[in-house]
């Protein structure tokens, strides 16, 4: 673990595991990556389309501003690092 390595997202430590994240989809061009816990990187993708990561994923104040990201960033805040739970299913 890299004690000093956090959440893009949630901002909590990243714990042993993680996974990288292009804030504007590799499929739409992206290039830059930002480590996220496995449950801030699925819940992200559960939430928008690649399309609206495409047009927002860089904009992490947009993105946490969404009510249902912000929530979620409240519920898992005093979660560990290394805690993953199943991730609803995306509303499309």
């Amino acid at each position: 673990m890299n004690p000093t390595m956090h959440c893009w997202l949630c901002e909590r430590p990243i714990g042993s595991r993680f996974e990288l994240h292009h804030p504007v989809p590799k499929s739409r061009g992206g290039r830059e990556t930002v480590p996220l816990h496995r449950i801030c990187h699925r819940t992200l993708h559960a939430r928008f389309t690649n399309a609206q990561l495409a047009r927002n994923g860089a904009n992490l104040e947009l993105l946490r501003a969404d009510e249902e990201i912000a929530r979620f960033i409240r519920w898992v805040s005093d979660k560990p690092p290394d805690f993953h739970a199943p991730t609803r299913k995306a509303k499309r």
